[in-house]
């Protein structure tokens, strides 16, 4: 086993990754994995993953170099190892055992099977740099190439690659019934900016957990925040110290009475950065800002804002588009054309609605009474003012004094 260091494109970005590489040594047989990091969790995952496609774990010995994840200290003059106690739970599980080569330049030649698949590999699937979205959708391409990567022959060799794990297979231990659990769990405090520390990193969370303990469970590439058995935050794994990741959904309740703190804000950055924030949100926001002044504009914003909670991103779009076009920045306008998208479109027009068979036929059905756009001379406001006096309600004030008979 070993890890390999590969250059991304992740969405627009350019990353430093880390190639994980299990290699069998008869067949020449390789598994691979990208993740953010060489850490414990990305080294755990690594291998679960790679056992799991080979659909068994090797009986004899799988060869390392002196990695953190795994030793905690190297015993001076030995091949013995000082191992980290979830490194041992994990080959104790899987039934393998680790042969750790000699530390520099002096073990560099016990693993070379290894070290010269993570170049091959690297050089024949990952150059020129890989440009993806996620790094699940490289991982999938990988996948791909490995399959390919059967039909191969190493050398001078007769069979295949695949041929040659045909007959490597049978020798392989039975996986356990159930996977090696590689999650680390965390129980932070949500501090006063609505941040969790993890790893020396920071993490948003809905800002009504502030002051409150949260379950952080932290794998290779993603970190999932709980709060008893509810999930309330996903994030990326960032990959560095000192970084951190702020969702601006997090923070609304706080900008609609806080709408100044919005404009220069880390977590709009991010969001303008990630795309989340887009240019239909940045056109609405300059229109109701002059419409109704900075303050009011950029509430509009954030009532709008809010109803990504509740509405596909898509259609919040279109209805952006739609009040725009009309000239208004009411958030109500820009619900009710959200919905009119995605009744369009035939689906729900709430996230947490899913659409069934008949719903599906009700919004298609031309014959229903359908939701009807508010005019333009409503929606620009000329209608005249409401010169009609308040309701008094003195009378009905007058029964809050009145008592019932005695019922006796």
């Amino acid at each position: 086993m070993d890890f390999g260091e590969v250059w991304v494109d992740l969405a627009g970005q350019w990353v430093k990754c880390y190639l994980f590489t299990f290699r069998l040594a008869y067949s020449g047989r390789a598994v691979h994995r990208i993740s953010r990091s060489c850490g414990q969790q990305a080294f755990f995952e690594g291998h679960v993953h790679a056992l799991s496609v080979l659909g068994g774990a090797p009986a004899g010995q799988v060869r390392y170099d002196n990695l953190t994840p795994a030793v905690r200290k190297v015993i001076f003059r030995s091949r013995l190892r000082e191992e980290n106690p979830k490194w041992t739970a994990l080959h104790t599980f899987y039934g393998f055992t680790p042969f750790y080569c000699e530390p520099g330049l002096r073990g560099a030649h016990e693993k070379g099977g290894v070290e010269g698949q993570v170049g091959y590999f690297r050089r024949n699937y990952l150059t020129p740099v890989p440009r993806v979205e996620t790094l699940e959708d490289l991982n999938r391409q990988i996948t791909a190439c490995e399959a390919r990567e059967l039909e191969r022959r190493i050398g001078s060799r007769i069979r295949t690659i695949g041929q040659d794990f045909a007959r490597e297979e049978p020798h392989l231990l039975p996986l356990p019934p159930e996977p090696f659990e590689t999650a680390m769990t965390f129980q932070p405090r949500v501090d006063r900016y609505s941040r969790i520390t993890v790893k020396m990193c920071a993490y948003s969370v809905p800002v009504r957990f502030i002051d409150r303990k949260v379950t952080v469970h932290l794998t290779g590439d993603m970190l999932v925040v709980f709060e008893g058995r509810r999930e309330i935050a996903r994030h990326a794994r960032l990959a560095g110290r000192g970084l951190e990741h702020l969702v601006l959904d997090h923070y609304l309740e706080v900008l609609l009475r806080k709408p100044g703190a919005l404009d220069r804000s880390e977590a709009l950055h991010q969001a303008r950065v990630e795309g989340t924030f887009t240019a239909e949100h940045e056109a609405f926001w300059a229109m109701a800002q002059r419409q109704l002044g900075e303050i009011e504009g950029t509430k509009a914003l954030v009532r709008v804002l809010l109803l990504h909670r509740h509405q596909q991103h898509a259609d919040v779009l279109a209805g952006l588009r739609a009040a725009v076009d009309l000239g208004t920045c009411s958030d109500d306008v820009v619900a009710l054309e959200a919905r009119k998208a995605a009744q369009a479109a035939g689906r729900a027009p709430t996230v947490t609605a899913a659409p069934t068979a008949a719903d599906q036929t009700e919004l298609l059905d031309p014959q229903l009474p359908q939701v009807s756009h508010l005019t333009p001379r409503r929606l620009a406001r000329s209608l005249p003012e409401d010169a009609r006096p308040l309701p008094r309600l003195e009378q009905w004030d007058e029964l809050l004094n009145l008592r019932r008979k005695d019922p006796s």
